[in-house]
């Protein structure tokens, strides 16, 4: 085979590499930070008006959710 054959063969075979690796590598990381910071619940929301004062009604809870979900 010609030298430029295999030189486009490696740099391919190394791009296929180094993508298994980041992906491997990025999905890790994404859930040591799931585990670290879980996503915000209704117990959170709660936890948190009870904390500033308020007594919050289910319906009040469910607001908040639905506008923390519209942003994500």
């Amino acid at each position: 085979m010609p030298p430029l054959v295999i030189d486009i063969l490696q740099v391919c075979f190394g791009l296929i590499v180094g993508l298994i690796i980041g992906f491997m590598v990025a999905r890790h990381i994404f859930k040591k930070q799931l585990e670290e910071n879980p996503p915000i619940n209704e117990k959170m929301i709660e936890a948190m008006m009870s904390g500033m004062g308020r007594k919050p009604s289910q319906k009040q809870v469910r607001q908040i959710m639905q506008q923390m979900n519209k942003y994500r």
